[in-house]
């Protein structure tokens, strides 16, 4: 498997990347535009922008947490996560562009007031991980980073940095191989980058670019050819 070193400099970068693409996702939108559907099934860009708003809002309770010690969830509960990207579907295309831009900045300025003693400190995510504090600039880069292609407005996997395209590449065939599904073998010869995924059957040679294997593993593109000119095996859901 392809080296997953990736350090809090890097993820700090690559959330600062995703940001500013994110921003830029909105920033044209008019109402028509944020009800108009993302590329995520269901889900309109304003559902979108209301879940990443929502979760720069939820990072700033860890970060909280890390800061003074009061446990402070992201979440107070799955209804009121999910409430808050419901209501995105009823804002303004002008409120909706705030949160997000507002919300960005609250948790940019509360990283850089943490002391590096502040960034050790434990918190636990949605999911239940117990992490310290410098695992969160990681979350923020996965999430602007994906989410702003996944608004459908010009963004794509080529325009995310190589280096936050291996990391994630790394992440998500770890969590695969826990998981049924088929076995793969992952090569991106541009890069040099290579995965090994168990599963079923035997593994099938899956060759492209670097951020086609991405958008392949994270379930936004039917993913590059196998080596015999097949479409490559269909997978199940991410996360």
């Amino acid at each position: 498997m392809t080296d997953g070193t990736r350090t809090f400099a890097d993820a700090r970068e690559w959330a600062r990347t995703g940001t500013k693409l994110l921003l830029d996702a909105v920033a044209g939108l008019d109402e028509a535009g944020f009800c108009a559907p993302s590329v995520l099934p269901e889900w309109t860009r304003g559902h979108l922008a209301a879940h990443v708003a929502a979760n720069a809002d939820a990072l700033c309770n860890l970060v909280h947490w890390a800061a003074t010690g009061e446990e402070t969830p992201m979440y107070a509960s799955p209804e009121e996560r999910a409430a808050g990207i419901a209501k995105g579907a009823a804002m303004s295309a002008e409120e909706l562009r705030s949160w997000v831009t507002a919300s960005a900045q609250a948790l940019d300025e509360g990283w850089d007031r943490l002391t590096d003693e502040q960034w050790q400190h434990e918190v636990v995510t949605a999911q239940g991980r117990t992490v310290p504090a410098t695992e969160l600039p990681w979350m923020r880069a996965r999430e602007v980073c994906i989410h702003a292609v996944d608004f459908g407005t010009g963004a794509g996997f080529a325009d995310l940095p190589a280096g936050f395209l291996t990391a994630l590449c790394d992440e998500v065939v770890t969590k695969r191989a826990a998981a049924p599904g088929p076995a793969l073998t992952l090569r991106a010869p541009a890069t040099g980058a290579a995965w090994d995924l168990p599963g079923d059957g035997e593994a099938a040679l899956v060759t492209g670019e670097l951020h086609d294997i991405a958008a392949y593993l994270t379930g936004r593109s039917a993913g590059p050819l196998t080596a015999d000119g097949t479409p490559a095996p269909a997978l199940g859901a991410w996360l």
